[in-house]
């Protein structure tokens, strides 16, 4: 009989990214064309500061808790979070809608893909989620097929060293060992740290249990 667990309530070595009750560990994603970070660095501390308290206006009339969760209406930007990774293992459940379609940016980079597989209508992808969607030339697509049916709780557990990521998807291996590749310069490497992001595509989402590992990188060779 499985054992049942209660909503954000961090496994033994994990952290919460998201306490159940507010926001405070995360903030809003710059407008275009500063939510590319190549572009985002070549800010002032004085613009910085500017438009991320712009950003989390925008972000506080979208983003909110409820009962437990995170709940996004449809509008505005990406969630992000407040610190940046590296070297990390996360976790973190999803919900979505009937042709839903969101991600998980993994050091601010495009994405851990979700959505609404062979949906019916112009919006139909030909996989479940999962997949590095954003790759040009390393695997975009899942391995398999092992979304819940619309409406109900699904779970990632995403692994990411290096430039390499592993994806499961209810406990089942879709991604393994894949590079992502940075999107906003395919000629250069993914960044070596940066945050998460909540992504949206223009319609309601729901999360819950975000959980974060830090894992340490390895000493430097001499």
């Amino acid at each position: 009989m499985p054992v049942e667990t209660k909503d954000n309530r961090p496994p033994d070595g994990f952290k919460p990214l998201f306490n159940g009750r507010d926001l405070r560990d995360w903030k809003g994603l710059f407008k275009a064309p500063y939510d590319n970070p190549f572009k985002r660095a070549s800010l002032s501390p004085d613009q910085l500061a500017q438009e991320q308290k712009k950003a989390d206006d925008r972000m506080r009339e979208h983003w909110k808790t409820e009962n437990g969760e995170i709940v996004f209406d449809g509008s505005g930007d990406s969630l992000c979070t407040k610190k940046d990774y590296a070297n990390f293992e996360l976790l973190v459940d999803w919900k979505i809608p009937p042709r839903g379609d969101s991600g998980i940016y993994l050091r601010g980079s495009p994405q851990v893909q979700i959505w609404e597989p062979k949906s019916p209508g112009q919006f139909n992808p030909p996989d479940g989620s999962g997949g590095l969607y954003n790759n040009k030339k390393a695997p975009r697509h899942p391995l398999k097929n092992t979304d819940h049916p619309v409406g109900e709780w699904n779970q990632f557990r995403i692994l990411m060293a290096g430039d390499k990521v592993h994806v499961f998807l209810n406990g089942e291996l879709v991604v393994r060992d894949t590079t992502l590749e940075n999107y906003w310069d395919y000629d250069k490497p993914i960044f070596p740290a940066g945050d998460i992001q909540l992504q949206n595509h223009g319609g309601p989402l729901w999360f819950k249990n975000i959980y974060i590992r830090e894992i340490p990188s390895p000493p430097a060779a001499k």
